[in-house]
C-alpha cells in the first residue's frame, strides 16, 4: 500500500495535529487546519510531501454549550479503520527505559492534479504495548506534561523510525511547531562524524542536521512554546543524547522545545512579516524569515462562489493568483453567490441553534479558539453603544469556537459571551454556535457579511480565518496584526480597528464602534454597488496572495531548498 509512495525524495512534515476532514478530528483549530492545508496544496501541485501526525483516536473534544452558557466536553472518539488504511511496518521507541511499540495508519491527500500525498497517523494503541504506553497516542492536547512529552517522543523520534522503515528516502524535515523537535536528536544519533570527535560538535554532525530540518514557529504567546523540567526528561527521555549535549540546544533551566528546534534547524520561519520580527526579539541571535501564511483554495471556498470562478476564472483553484481578474466578475453574479452562501450558514444555524437569521440584514461573523489574547469580548464593551448602533443599523451576530478544557479563562469567556448575548436580546439576533469544527467555519467565513477579528497586538502570529473568508468575497474588520498587516487596504480589502502598535490596544473598542457605525454598516446598508466593489478587492487582492499554493511554493523555494 505504501509502496507508490517511496519512489522519489520526500520532504518530512511533522505537525502534532493536521485538520484531514471535518469527520476526522485529529485537529483542535487553526495549527491542524494550516498542516492539512499546506498537505492539500502539496497534493494540488504535486509536491513531494508525507505528512506525518499522531492517530488521536479520542480526537478534540465535541462541544456542548448548557443552558448557563458553560462549554461542556464530551469525547469525540472516532476509528482510524473508516477513514485509513493500516499499516504493516511497526518501529520501538524508547520511554523512561520501556521499549514502545508504534503502528500506524495511512490517509491519501488526494489533490487536483490527481497526484496523492500520503499522511502517516502513528498509533501506540498495539496489544504489545503496556496499558499505560497504548494511550499515549489516544488524547490530542491532553494529559499533564509526563503526557505531552511521551507524545513528542512517539511524534518526533518514531516518526523518522517509521518513514525510514516504510522505505522513504527523505530530503528535509519540516518541523510544523516544536512539539517534533525530538525528531532533530534522532537525526543527530544516526549523523555522527567518522574517527575522532569534531572539534567543537563532540561526535554528532550537527551541521548535517541542520541542513535536513526547517522549522516553523506559530506564536510569540509563551504558553505556545512547550518546555519540560529535566527531572522529567531524564525520566522520560532515556537512551538518546547526553543531558550535557542536550541542555546546550535546549536550555538550561528547561527543556525548552523551541529552542531545539531552532538550534538544529537550517531554515526557520514565523508565519507573517510581523510575527518573524516579534519571533527574533522573543528569541534574540536568530534569524527567522517570514513565510506568509495561506489557505487551500477549494478547501475554503463555499460552492457557489467555486462555481461562480469556474466559469469566470477557470483554473483558479491550482492558480489562484488568477483571481486577481475578480474585477471582471459582474457584480450581481458575486451578489447571488454571496446570498446562496448566506442561505448555507442560515440553515446551519437553524439546525444547530434553533435560531432563523434574517437573511436581509448583514452578518458579523467571529470564530476561532477561545482564549484570552483573542479578545472575542472585545465588541461587548460597551453594551449600551451596540444597542445603539444596532438600532440605527441593524445587524446579526454568529459566534463560534472552542476553549482548551484546561483553559479557564477561555472557557469563561465563552461564559460571558452568552451572558452578552442575553443582555442583547431584542436589540438584535446574536447566536453562538457550537462545536466549531471544518464544516462549521466554512459555513461560517462564506455566509457571513463582515469577518471581525479582535486580538491583542502582538499576539496574533498570523490568523487564517479572514483568508478564508476573503476567497468568499467577504472583507475583514481587523485589528492590525498578524496577516492582516500585510493584507488590508483600507476600503479596498477590507478596514483596520485602530493602529498597528501595541499601544493602541486600549482604544480599540471605540475605533471598532466608530468604523461599524460610521463606515462598515452603512456601506453595506445604503450603497450596495460599492459594497460589493469591497467584496471583489478582498477576492482579486486576498484571496489570489494568502492561499497555501503560494505559501507551500515559498517553502519550497526558501526553506526545502537550502
Amino acid at each position: 500500500m505504501i509502496t507508490p509512495f517511496v519512489t522519489r525524495p520526500r520532504i518530512a512534515y511533522f505537525s502534532m495535529e493536521i485538520a484531514l476532514e471535518a469527520e476526522v478530528p485529529t485537529y483542535s483549530g487553526g495549527l491542524g487546519v494550516l498542516a492539512g492545508d499546506t498537505l492539500r496544496s502539496a497534493a494540488d501541485l504535486n509536491l513531494p510531501l508525507v505528512g506525518i501526525t499522531l492517530a488521536h483516536r479520542n480526537g478534540y473534544f465535541r462541544q456542548e454549550i448548557d443552558p448557563a452558557g458553560r462549554q461542556i466536553e464530551h469525547g469525540d472518539a472516532w476509528d482510524p479503520r473508516d477513514h485509513t488504511g493500516p499499516l504493516e511496518a511497526k518501529v520501538a521507541v524508547s520511554i523512561a527505559d520501556r521499549r514502545v511499540w508504534v503502528g500506524g495508519w495511512l490517509y491519501p491527500v488526494k489533490g487536483e492534479s490527481g497526484a496523492v500525498v500520503p499522511v502517516i497517523l502513528l498509533d501506540t494503541d498495539l496489544p504489545e504495548n503496556d496499558p499505560e504506553d497504548r494511550a499515549i497516542t489516544n488524547d490530542l492536547y491532553g494529559g499533564d506534561r509526563a503526557y505531552r512529552l511521551r507524545q513528542e517522543i512517539v511524534l518526533g523520534v518514531g516518526g523518522v523510525r517509521m518513514l525510514l522503515a516504510l522505505g522513504f528516502e527523505l530530503r528535509q524535515y519540516h518541523m510544523n511547531e516544536g512539539h517534533s523537535a525530538l525528531l532533530a536528536l534522532e537525526l543527530m544519533r544516526r549523523f555522527r562524524f567518522a574517527g575522532r570527535r569534531h572539534q567543537d560538535q563532540g561526535a554528532y554532525n550537527l551541521p548535517r542536521v541542520r541542513s535536513l530540518c526547517s522549522f516553523t514557529t506559530h506564536t510569540p504567546v509563551d504558553a505556545g512554546h512547550d518546555q519540560f523540567e529535566w527531572p522529567l526528561v531524564d525520566e522520560l527521555l532515556t537512551d538518546y543524547v547526553e543531558r550535557e549535549e542536550l541542555m546546550k540546544l535546549a536550555g538550561t533551566e528547561r527543556l525548552n522545545m523551541t529552542r531545539l528546534a531552532l538550534n538544529l534547524s537550517g531554515y526557520v520561519n514565523g508565519v507573517a512579516r510581523k510575527h518573524a520580527e516579534v519571533s527574533e526579539r522573543m528569541f534574540p541571535g536568530y534569524e527567522v524569515r517570514a513565510v506568509t501564511n495561506g489557505v487551500h483554495p477549494r478547501t475554503w471556498t463555499a460552492p457557489s462562489l467555486a462555481q461562480l470562478y469556474d466559469y469566470h476564472i477557470p483554473g483558479w483553484h491550482n492558480e489562484p493568483v488568477l483571481l486577481m481578474r475578480a474585477d471582471h466578475i459582474p457584480d450581481a453574479d458575486i451578489w447571488q453567490a454571496h446570498v446562496a452562501a448566506k442561505a448555507q450558514l442560515v440553515e446551519r444555524v437553524h439546525a444547530r441553534c434553533g435560531v432563523w437569521l434574517d437573511r436581509d440584514l448583514p452578518v458579523i461573523g467571529f470564530a476561532r479558539r477561545m482564549t484570552a489574547y483573542k479578545r472575542p469580548e472585545l465588541l461587548f464593551s460597551n453594551i449600551e453603544r451596540l444597542r445603539a448602533i444596532a438600532r440605527r443599523y441593524p445587524f446579526q451576530l454568529v459566534l463560534a469556537g472552542k476553549a482548551h478544557r484546561h483553559d479557564h479563562a477561555g472557557r469563561k469567556l465563552i461564559e460571558e459571551l452568552h451572558g452578552y448575548m442575553r443582555s442583547l436580546d431584542g436589540a438584535m439576533r446574536a447566536v453562538f454556535v457550537p462545536d466549531y469544527d471544518m464544516a462549521v467555519a466554512l459555513d461560517l467565513v462564506a455566509g457571513s457579511d463582515i469577518w471581525l477579528n479582535t486580538p491583542q497586538r502582538p499576539l496574533e502570529a498570523s490568523g487564517t480565518s479572514g483568508m478564508k473568508a476573503a476567497f468568499n468575497g467577504v472583507p475583514q474588520l481587523s485589528v492590525l496584526d498578524g496577516w492582516w498587516i500585510e493584507g488590508c487596504i483600507e476600503g479596498v480589502t477590507g478596514w483596520a480597528i485602530g493602529g498597528d502598535t501595541v499601544a493602541e490596544n486600549g482604544g480599540d473598542a471605540d475605533h471598532l464602534y466608530g468604523k461599524l457605525e460610521e463606515v462598515v454598516l452603512p456601506l453595506w446598508h445604503g450603497e450596495r454597488a460599492k459594497w460589493v466593489s469591497v467584496m471583489k478587492g478582498a477576492i482579486a487582492k486576498n484571496g489570489s496572495y494568502f492561499n497555501s499554493h503560494r505559501m507551500l511554493r515559498a517553502y519550497a523555494i526558501e526553506a526545502y531548498l537550502h
